[in-house]
């Protein structure tokens, strides 16, 4: 009876070491399961972010700037430039939208700069001819200049601030970014329609007050302008309106400037000269930004239309220029007095 007690206890015993065992060889599966899908993650976000980094053509910084910046330490600005590429099979687009962005760690301030696509600059791009600074991208493309460095150059000259980094990206992006994260709510400020252009022009019915939109309808909100009686400065401010939208969004979900939320994005649909550490430095130090923390500065309000070779432009007002460009270098934390001294040849 002993001996079948201790051969019994002893099966228990081999038997609870086999199962202790099945559990642990489980559970480092598990770990090594997982330890592979965030290498096999990290390596696909990486190479989606490297795949969008385009560096320009001007050595490591801005020549407005006396050294290098770094994301998180110093106040940056960023050009954002949503690229009309889709009726053009992908080449030679032009410039939809330009906005100048500022942040700032030590306030956690963010700025943005609608550029009117109309105004009449001196296009760093084409030997200083005045033409409409959404051309700057485009004659770049066009004569080997490049049209990153055209936009960036004739800004610079424009508002006399450097622009430490660009993001560019084309509808299709704009559209899966926007779903992304979830759509974006916005106030129509009026009723209107506009097309669809990824869905056979189909017209988007949009109805004065709160509205959900999906990227399509996104979309058709920002770019809508016949409609509206202001045109181009009505877009301007639709197209704040959904970025800060976005902004919020992506806050609250916490994907702002997460690569891994946005790698099936990156790549052809956008392109900009952050590199991979660089966007992962962003969200770092302004994930938490928030709506109230965003400010908004108008190159729009002051100026006139003039028609000028059959063509209509924008023509600045060089004294709002220069206050605005005084603010933005206040918010870069640069000197004063010397902003926009390329601009006074703007007639």
């Amino acid at each position: 009876m002993g001996n079948t007690m201790t051969e019994w206890s002893r099966e228990k015993r081999k038997g609870r070491r086999r199962r202790l065992k099945i559990v642990i060889l489980g559970i480092l599966l598990v770990i090594l399961a997982i330890g592979s899908y965030g290498v096999y993650a990290f390596l696909n976000v990486y190479k989606a972010a490297n795949e969008s980094y385009h560096p320009i053509d001007r050595g490591s910084h801005s020549k407005l700037r006396e050294s290098d910046v770094t994301i998180g330490k110093n106040p940056i600005s960023i050009l954002l430039l949503g690229i009309e590429d889709y009726s053009m099979g992908g080449k030679n687009g032009h410039t939809d939208t330009m906005i100048v962005v500022t942040l700032n760690p030590h306030t956690n301030k963010m700025t943005m700069t609608s550029i009117p696509r109309d105004t009449r600059v001196p296009l760093a791009s084409h030997n200083g001819e005045m033409y409409k600074i959404n051309a700057a991208y485009t004659y770049g493309e066009t004569t080997g200049y490049g049209g990153v460095k055209g936009a960036i150059d004739t800004v610079e000259g424009y508002l006399g601030i450097p622009i430490d980094y660009y993001i560019t990206i084309n509808f299709k992006g704009f559209v899966d970014l926007i779903n992304e994260i979830g759509g974006v709510d916005v106030d129509v400020p009026f009723n209107f329609w506009e097309k669809d252009i990824f869905n056979h022009n189909k017209h988007i019915n949009f109805v004065k007050g709160p509205m959900h939109l999906n990227g399509n309808e996104a979309l058709a909100y920002v770019r809508m302008r016949k409609r509206d009686k202001r045109g181009d400065f009505g877009r301007n401010d639709r197209q704040r309106q959904v970025i800060k939208a976005a902004i919020s969004k992506a806050v609250s979900a916490k994907t702002i400037f997460k690569v891994d939320e946005i790698a099936s994005i990156l790549g052809k649909n956008i392109q900009t000269n952050l590199k991979p550490s660089e966007i992962y430095a962003l969200e770092r130090a302004y994930s938490n930004i928030s709506q109230s923390e965003i400010v908004s500065f108008r190159l729009d309000d002051k100026g006139h239309g003039e028609t000028i070779n059959k063509e209509w432009f924008l023509v600045p007002d060089m004294e709002k220029v220069q206050t605005v460009s005084e603010a933005l270098r206040n918010e870069l934390e640069l000197n004063t007095g010397t902003a926009a001294t390329t601009t006074n040849n703007v007639q």
